[in-house]
């Protein structure tokens, strides 16, 4: 052992030992996502060391929250997360195909197969799954219902059925609402805002704002309709000079005139607003919302509120921008010569005071370019849930628009390239076969996973599948309430082109490279220099 004469505390696993280790961690790491997958999969609860609990069926939360102690094991964990950044699905089907892989290559290596032999075949199967993939993507036009089917898809494997159904509609509706012409959509723009009410079923979309805090003065309106809004980044208190200074007076009343000349200073800026106010609004049934990033002190609020103008202070910068986008109009650094043109407008202006939070509605806006989705739940873990949900069906969304295509759902590509790459390896000479073989193989666990998790038998519900398959020039998909064969396209069940395409290519690569490892060596440096 070479390395025990350089450093005699390292620990090493060598050929059939490291791969052992890495195979196991592997399927270590695959059978806690296992039950996860699919509509029907079950939740994981973790509890946190401070005693918080989440519950979570989404791959990518688990393995963020999960400590993962084992070093192949994490490096599958990063892998996943990275698949859930670039795309925004697929962690859980990342695993398990990784794993999957693993498991097979293991079978042929212990026969005495060399790795490097099966790392070649792995990579020819991959090169001819991606062109499987080409052939089987649906070219779609972007509208509301195959957004939906997508988006349907990818929500029921994070919450339950009819939550994913309220919540896919919502979703869509944003993202139409925010999409321009042949612009990337920018999902920054949908908002999501979190409230502590009622229940999950009540999450709805606002085509408008929603700021979490409210006015500050009693006598202001709750409620307004045809607002004007104006948004400024304009202070309305008394502030102090910018340059230290001591003034030195002869009488109080020298002191009455500084303290009355600064006061005026502020009021000079309302009084602008005010006019303005009475300008557009008397005599129409019009109404004036004030919405400034700085501050706004009482006395200000008071001029505002006898004019029946809602005035928000310290609203947050991305607010600003967003209001901008959503109602139109300009924000303001200063109220020299304020025109009609610079003012947004909103249909709906209102209150809501949920405890002691005070949520202010910005509603009805005629062509919002930035929307609102309001959260509603019980219990924070649900708001969190929720919250993960919806990130992913508007990724799920904006990766259709972008892709122009889908992938038939419900395990059907899967079971469409085992058979075809069964068929290809026939063509391969050499041992390279072997390794497409085992890569046709572990394709499989994602269509055998989903029949387990609803209740059927794996291998019943895949020789079915393979023979309808047989016989079915269409791609044909698993049916997880009967196990029967279906045709995902007539239940609406698509997945994401560049999802399957990302878990085809990083799996490949991450499975080739743990297989090729013959020696672990827990050699590092220690931090400690001794």
């Amino acid at each position: 052992m070479a390395i025990s004469l350089l450093n005699p505390k390292a620990e090493v696993a060598r050929a059939a030992q490291a791969l052992a280790v890495n195979i196991s961690a592997a399927k270590g790491i695959q059978d806690v996502m296992k039950s996860n997958l699919g509509p029907k999969g079950t939740v994981k609860m973790l509890v946190s060391g401070a005693g918080d609990i989440k519950i979570t069926k989404d791959g990518n939360v688990l393995l963020h929250e999960m400590q993962i102690q084992h070093p192949t094991a994490s490096l599958i964990a990063r892998a996943s997360t990275a698949q859930d950044d670039m795309t925004g699905d697929g962690t859980t089907s990342t695993v398990l195909v990784i794993g999957e892989l693993l498991k097979q290559a293991d079978n042929y290596i212990s026969e005495g197969l060399h790795p490097r032999v099966l790392a070649e075949g792995f990579d020819k199967a991959r090169e001819k799954t991606l062109e499987i993939l080409e052939k089987v993507k649906i070219p779609v036009e972007v509208n509301r219902e195959s957004l939906l089917d997508v988006c349907r898809t990818s929500l029921r494997t994070k919450v339950h059925q009819n939550v994913a159904d309220l919540l896919a509609e919502v979703c869509v509706d944003s993202v139409l609402q925010i999409k321009k012409d042949d612009k990337p959509v920018d999902l920054h723009m949908v908002e999501i805002m979190e409230m502590q009410h009622k229940t999950e079923t009540n999450t709805k979309l606002v085509k408008g704002l929603v700021l979490d805090h409210g006015s500050r003065h009693p006598d202001m309106p709750k409620s307004l309709k045809n607002c004007y809004i104006l948004t400024c980044n304009v202070s309305m208190e008394y502030e102090k000079s910018e340059v230290n200074s001591g003034f030195f007076y002869k009488t109080s009343e020298e002191r009455e005139k500084m303290v009355l000349a600064e006061r005026e200073f502020i009021e000079q800026r309302v009084k602008k607003v005010v006019e303005l106010k009475k300008k557009l609004c008397n005599g129409t049934d019009k109404s004036f919302v004030v919405i400034n990033q700085k501050g706004i002190d009482p006395m200000s609020l008071d001029l505002l509120a006898k004019e029946g103008i809602i005035a928000l202070r310290r609203a947050k910068r991305r607010n600003m921008e967003r209001l901008a986008l959503a109602c139109g109009g300009i924000a303001l650094n200063s109220f020299e010569d304020i025109q009609e043109s610079h003012l947004g407008y909103a249909g709906h202006v209102y209150e809501h005071v949920l405890g002691e939070n005070k949520y202010t509605f910005v509603e009805d806006c005629k062509n919002p370019s930035s929307v609102t989705i309001l959260i509603k739940g019980p219990n924070k873990h649900t708001l969190v849930q929720i919250k993960d949900a919806i990130r992913d069906g508007l990724r799920a969304i904006n990766n259709t628009i972008s892709d122009g295509a889908v992938v038939p759902g419900a395990g059907a590509f899967e079971i469409t390239a085992n058979k075809e790459l069964n068929v290809f390896k026939d063509t391969v000479k050499g041992k390279a076969r072997l390794g497409i073989a085992a890569y046709a193989e572990a394709l499989l666990v994602i269509p055998k996973v989903l029949a387990t998790n609803s209740g059927f038998d794996a291998q019943d519900s895949i020789v079915k599948l393979q023979e309808e398959c047989r016989l079915n020039p269409e791609p044909v998909g698993i049916d997880l309430t009967s196990g029967e064969p279906i045709n995902p396209k007539d239940a609406g069940i698509f997945d994401n082109y560049i999802v399957k395409k990302q878990i085809i290519n990083s799996c490949s690569v991450i499975a080739s490279n743990l297989i090729l490892v013959d020696e672990i060596m827990r050699a590092g440096m220690s931090s400690l220099k001794g």
